[in-house]
């Protein structure tokens, strides 16, 4: 027996050992190339580690088995908040900003499946007048807190191995849109085995293990990995500024924020929006013990979920909305430390896979687990936190589903009326049977918009079409 030979036996017998000989069952028939790609795939899967992530996801989904209580918030000023706290808060931004310590990241290893779009998420056209596309509109808010902040604010972009060539080939072809090459950054999350309901592999080929990407919680890893922090370290940043690529409406550097999270001497921080109904599909931000941290919304019970106070308002009403303020020294110790602070969390997915003769199928009903890791689990990590409402109409308008609520319909509808109101604030009047986009490379806002010198429709800056087109 060759050292090659002997080697696969060697595999095929831990695999089976572990419960997953089964990842083998075509190998006979497989040529050589074939045999080669399954083999160094499964080298690289650690199956104690893999082990582990399902025997802690089957006990991580039962509801109900964390004690937890309402984490402090600053409220908005209508809501019972500080305006003055939240001046301070923005002067204290401003400053960070102009000394060149704040960098931005979006997590953008999706894809636009759901959507109907083949192709990275971040590549999907989304402005109501324009068609630009996410990355895009995010660039141009990018663009403009440069110019207003006289600072070089470079952008870590991570992507997945699904995603990675097409969003740099489009950054290269849009010439990195419209910033510095130097300032923009790529970075690729990692891939995790996915498992079917009995924690056994899924094959997608015969000759391929199913995989996807590790989730946003990947982020800490994929940023220590890359050498991003330490490019970070070498630029004079503390801060991150993170956001999901599918949520336009986000602002991609808000002074308020960060300069919050710098007051509360925070090393993570995040937004919340006032809840919809007890079951809508954000994270709850709340204490759990002694610290704050956000519970996913298919792992909180239905008694948290639903318990009101004395005036009939959820108790637990703060929604995360992905948005956050991480620390650089933060990041690296998160990430030094991701198996501990880090859990992998199982989503029940229709997996495409292989039926037992081998044939490519895909499933009418989920037939597995995909496994992520949640950024937010590293909250309760953080020594200090700041927890910050906003207005969910100026902040929140996910882009995650076809048709009906959060989908690219209903964020375009929030995008129109956002350009309204900061064109109303400028007193320019606009028609109701248009779509109306402003180029947020010049206008960020009401403020923005009073102070552009802009007062026509005419104005390049603001974006025009006909309803229906």
């Amino acid at each position: 027996m060759s050292e090659v030979q002997e080697s696969i036996e060697q595999l095929r017998e831990r695999y089976a050992a572990f419960g997953q000989g089964h990842v083998f069952r075509f190998w006979d028939a497989l040529d050589a190339a074939g045999r080669q790609a399954l083999a160094d795939q499964a080298r690289r899967i650690d199956l104690t580690a893999l082990q582990r992530m399902h025997e802690h996801t089957q006990r991580l989904s039962a509801p109900g088995s964390r004690r937890l209580a309402p984490a402090p918030v600053e409220r908005l000023p209508d809501r019972g908040g500080s305006a003055e706290r939240r001046a301070a808060a923005r002067k204290r931004g401003e400053e960070l900003l102009r000394d060149g310590g704040v960098a931005a990241m979006v997590v953008a290893g999706g894809q636009g499946t759901r959507l109907g779009f083949d192709g990275p998420k971040g590549l999907f056209p989304l402005g109501p007048a324009s068609g630009r596309t996410l990355f895009e509109l995010h660039a141009e808010k990018l663009r403009r807190a440069r110019q207003r902040h006289r600072a070089a604010i470079p952008w870590y972009v991570m992507t997945s191995p699904a995603t990675d060539a097409a969003t740099r080939a489009f950054f290269e072809r849009r010439s990195w849109l419209g910033l510095p090459r130097e300032d923009v950054a790529f970075l690729c999350q990692a891939m995790v085995p996915a498992l079917d309901f009995e924690g056994r592999l899924i094959l997608e080929a015969r000759d391929r293990i199913a995989e996807s990407p590790n989730g946003h919680g990947g982020a800490f890893q994929a940023l220590a990995d890359s050498g991003a922090l330490d490019d970070m370290a070498r630029r004079g940043i503390s801060t991150v500024s993170y956001f999901q690529v599918d949520n336009p409406m986000v602002p991609v550097i808000d002074p308020l924020f960060l300069g919050l999270h710098h007051l509360e001497r925070a090393e993570m921080s995040c937004k919340v929006v006032s809840k919809l109904d007890p079951m809508e599909k954000v994270g709850v931000v709340a204490r759990i013990g002694d610290r704050v941290g956000i519970v996913e919304y298919t792992e909180i019970d239905d008694a948290h979920r639903n318990e009101r106070d004395g005036a009939g308002e959820l108790v637990y009403w703060a929604g995360s909305i992905a948005i956050h303020a991480l620390e650089v020294g933060f990041a690296r110790r998160v990430a030094a430390q991701a198996d501990a602070i880090l859990p992998y969390h199982a989503s029940a997915k229709k997996i495409p896979c292989v039926d037992e003769a081998g044939r490519p199928c895909t499933p009418m009903q989920p037939n597995g687990h995909k496994l992520e890791r949640f950024l937010f689990d590293a909250l309760p990590a953080a020594e200090r936190t700041a927890v910050l409402e906003v207005n969910r109409g100026e902040e929140y308008a996910p882009v995650k589903n076809a048709d009906g609520t959060d989908s690219p319909a209903t964020a375009r509808e929030a995008l129109d009326a956002q350009a309204r109101r900061w064109l109303a604030a400028a007193g320019i009047a606009t028609p109701a049977d248009a779509w109306i986009e402003v180029d947020r490379s010049r206008i960020e806002g009401e403020d923005d918009a009073r102070e552009s010198g802009i007062r026509s429709l005419m104005d390049p800056a603001i974006r025009t079409a006909a309803r229906g087109v």
